[in-house]
């Protein structure tokens, strides 16, 4: 029978540790909240003794979170450990995460110090901890480099001490799946009181083996996983929630399972990337806007007649409504039919072929292809959705001292509609505003802005995906004005919609 693997997110202390990601006390709250949803085990909220922030963002996340376990990291000194335990207090469920380098170079450059002394530290510490609470997890920092024979002694050492999990970090990401296996494998056959801990693995992405390294390690008895949303952590960042998750409900031949509610993946993924202000990559694993797009003709042929062929998720698992069959000038007549269907033209096989030519012509200029451009090829002449709705005004206050405010006008079949609002900022003051104007509920799913030039008067691109009654529509525009373009990308979007 499998075993639970035990979530561990540290989004909100290693990830937050990329510059530019630091998030308020309110933005942490936020995001602890969605991970509890995500039904996460352990949540890792900061390091308390490095900053008031830290330390007052860990006691406020404690007074709302009812079922995660909240974690604080501390150094295998005194005074952080009292910190954290102060900054735990309301915590219903409390872990101290205490630890000390135990590979060479930590030892002799970092310490200045010995095997036999750091031994005797992290016992130290993990005694300490334990005064304050019964979870304590011990870290044996740049693991991944430490002799597994000295490793074993430390291990074996902190669990008599009283640690209940026992990290075994790959700091600097250096090992190979083989040797991470191998370690882990190594202090399952030889700490003798290794039954008394749960074994965690905390991998970094320096050599992009985090999460292969994370998987060999679960293979080999890790029954803790220390993981991030999108991947996000110091330097290439670590092992990625969502890869190791659904790497495990994808294949069968894991020995563990997880609770995490993976249909929410897709929208704690999307919250990390916002309030980090922090894109994922397109072709990111599972949470990547291509991850589930198709642009080869041969695999939207395989798609469209079986999912199966070239998707080992269903998109739905991850909280994705649907795949992406893009048109590009590799696809073909099977995915051009697919997007004719969907706007309700139906084509003989010598129209499709007509049109398939015009396509292909058209296809090689535009690096996408548009509802518009369809309809124009397949000889539609009725007005294109997008011409419903035009932005006529569109003028905005913002500043330090100013509440941010957005006036609209829109010419919508022909009659001008005018609202204002505020908002968060300029964008999202014009959004506002644009949503009172046309009486459709809809959500903002991704709002991606891209530069085109470079220069004061850089060009921006902005693709918008929004959801309206569990359909996805998508807006695109490109300005030397990033509101406006923002805005235009929002009606094209609503356009279709209407």
């Amino acid at each position: 029978m499998n075993e639970k693997l035990y979530v561990f997110d540290t989004t909100l202390r290693d990830g937050e540790q990329v510059p530019g990601c630091q998030l308020n006390t309110i933005e942490k709250i936020e995001l602890a909240k969605a991970l509890e949803l995500l039904k996460v085990d352990i949540i890792e909220c900061g390091f308390p003794i490095s900053s008031p922030g830290d330390f007052t963002s860990i006691v406020e996340i404690s007074k709302v979170i009812k079922d995660s376990t909240i974690c604080a990291l501390t150094r295998a000194v005194e005074k952080d450990i009292e910190v954290a335990a102060d900054a735990l207090h309301f915590a219903r469920r409390k872990r101290i995460h205490t630890g000390i380098g135990t590979s060479d170079p930590h030892i002799q450059y970092k310490f200045k110090s010995n095997r036999e002394d750091i031994i005797l530290r992290a016992i130290s510490c993990v005694k300490y901890a334990r005064k304050f609470v019964d979870d304590v997890e011990f870290y044996a920092e740049d693991a991944g480099r430490t002799e597994n024979e000295y490793l074993a002694r430390v291990v074996e050492a902190v669990i008599k001490a009283g640690a209940t999990v026992v990290n075994i970090p790959d700091t600097t990401g250096y090992c190979t799946p083989e040797e991470y296996g191998a370690k882990i494998k190594y202090l399952v056959e030889h700490v003798p009181n290794i039954d008394k801990a749960i074994i965690s693995t905390h991998c970094h992405n320096d050599l992009g083996m985090a999460t292969a390294n994370t998987l060999a390690g679960i293979m080999n008895g890790a029954r803790q996983a220390e993981v991030t949303i999108n991947g996000i952590g110091e330097r290439a960042g670590n092992t990625a929630l969502e890869e190791v998750v659904m790497a495990i409900k994808c294949r069968k031949d894991f020995p563990v399972y997880t609770e995490i509610d993976t249909p929410l993946i897709m929208k704690t993924s999307r919250l990390v990337s916002t309030l980090m202000r922090m894109p994922v990559q397109p072709n990111k694993a599972i949470v990547g806007r291509n991850a589930f797009a198709h642009s080869s003709g041969i695999h939207q042929d395989g798609v469209l007649k079986n999912r199966e062929s070239y998707e080992i998720i269903d998109p739905s698992a991850v909280g994705v409504n649907e795949s992406v069959i893009a048109l590009t000038a590799r696809s073909g007549r099977a995915a051009l039919k697919h997007h004719f269907s969907r706007l309700n033209i139906e084509l003989s096989n010598e129209e499709l072929d007509v049109a398939y030519d015009k396509f292909l012509k058209l296809a090689d200029v535009k690096k996408e292809i548009h509802d518009e451009d369809l309809l124009m090829i397949s000889g539609v002449t009725k007005n294109i959705q997008t011409h419903r709705i035009k932005l006529k005004y569109l003028q905005v206050v913002c500043g330090k001292s100013a509440i941010p405010m957005a006036t609209v006008k829109l010419l919508i079949d022909g009659e001008e509609c005018v609202a204002t609002s505020s908002g968060n900022g300029p964008i999202d003051a014009s959004f506002s505003a644009v949503k009172s104007l046309i009486h459709r509920k809809i959500n903002l799913e991704e709002f991606l802005v891209q530069a085109i030039t470079k220069g004061t008067d850089d060009v921006g691109k902005v693709h918008i995906q929004v959801e309206n009654k569990g359909n996805i529509y998508y807006g695109f525009s490109a300005n030397t004005d990033i509101i406006t373009a923002s805005v235009e990308a929002l009606i094209d979007a609503v356009s279709k919609i209407i």
